[in-house]
């Protein structure tokens, strides 16, 4: 029998699409998970096909939270471990109290690092950006399993702790191609599309900015998040009438959503190197919804845009710079980027990550004699 696997995160869990795709990989490989998360940001009803917690966290500021959550994951961790245990912490804001009681117990721990959370803009600058710093450089060395997003986060742990190189595990959807449903000829207005979080940093509005230019254009913005209201409000003083803001939508009704977007925008700005060298889910989302892509030149998405040819990358984020970027695709015939972008969905799936993330549990369980 497989060992049983613990997943910690810190959040209420609905909405981490990239915790969900590995419990269910392992899941239906036969690994019993326990899926354990807290109340942050409220407690949205979720159902899975293994066992889940939220812990309930009384504090009210992040800060203190981070610590509550660390001691009461320490105590579940305590009561639901056995000899027969794998431990999975999902990035650096838990990893404190996994690491402390693997090692305790002499237990695996695997460390999937998200982003880069010591360079997250939000710590820049701060005392917090290096007590984190100085936490993950006191113990990374001795985590021998070690994941992380794209390609350029793993050289960057490489480089920063001289470590191995950790297993990159590529937050892409399952393939899902949906560009036979691309538009067209199709009439106007032409559809410009940005999903995901409205977060500061986002390229946002300068997207929003960039329809001052653009004729017969719609710019749909799928998502929600704290700047909602100010670019809501930004275009209002702009008088920019071409934005429509959807709100929070499911994972299914994006993806209906997606395919009938004319180019998907994914423009960044370089907040620190956890987005310099982040790959946007939103970049593996437009292609398997089958449109091309107006991307940053940040190494990541510059280099998929590049590599299949599905879109043009902008090197700025002025606005006009931006609409003739836009205005650069649409000129193009319905379906120019069609087969390049069936191509890049077929590579850039969930599938693809699978056999590695079984690979690496499965030698976990191996070198802890659990198979």
């Amino acid at each position: 029998m497989k060992p049983k696997i613990i997943v910690g995160v810190f959040n209420h869990l609905v909405t981490d699409q990239r915790v969900e795709k590995v419990c269910n990989t392992l899941h239906t490989a036969g690994y019993p998970i326990l899926l354990v998360g807290n109340n942050w940001k409220g407690l949205p009803a979720m159902e899975r096909p293994y066992p889940f917690f939220r812990l309930k966290i009384k504090s009210k500021s992040l800060k203190t939270a981070y610590a509550e959550f660390q001691w009461k994951l320490y105590k579940f961790l305590k009561k639901h471990t056995d000899k027969n245990t794998i431990i999975l912490a999902n990035d650096l804001d838990i990893l404190y109290a996994c690491f402390r009681f693997a090692k305790k117990n002499r237990l695996p721990l695997v460390y999937d690092s998200h982003e880069i959370f010591t360079e997250l803009p939000h710590i820049q600058g701060r005392v917090s950006q290096k007590v984190w710093r100085f936490l993950e450089n006191k113990i990374i060395r001795e985590i021998p399993y070690i994941m992380t997003e794209s390609e350029s986060y793993a050289q960057w742990f490489v480089d920063k702790y001289k470590i191995n190189k950790p297993l990159v595990i590529n937050n892409f959807p399952r393939r899902n191609f949906r560009g036979e449903n691309a538009k067209k000829n199709v009439p106007s207005p032409e559809i410009i599309l940005y999903q995901g979080a409205i977060n500061a940093f986002r390229g946002i509005e300068a997207g929003i900015l960039s329809m001052k230019y653009l004729e017969d254009c719609e710019f749909w913005i799928v998502g929600d998040g704290p700047k909602r209201m100010e670019y809501e409000a930004l275009a209002q003083k702009e008088k920019i009438t071409n934005v429509k803001f959807w709100g929070s939508v499911t994972p299914n009704q994006l993806r209906e959503i997606t395919p009938q977007a004319d180019l998907g925008l994914s423009l960044e700005e370089n907040a620190g190197l956890s987005y310099y060298l982040s790959l946007p889910n939103k970049v593996a989302d437009y292609i398997q919804g089958g449109i091309p892509i107006v991307g940053s030149d940040f190494p990541e998405t510059k280099g998929i845009i590049e590599k299949y040819k599905i879109g043009v990358i902008a090197e700025s984020r002025n606005p006009q710079e931006i609409a003739e970027k836009i205005k650069e695709v649409l000129a193009r015939p319905k379906g120019f980027y069609l087969e390049n972008l069936r191509q890049a969905a077929k590579d850039l799936c969930w599938e693809v990550q699978e056999d590695k993330i079984l690979k690496l549990f499965d030698k976990v369980a191996k070198d802890y004699h659990f198979l």
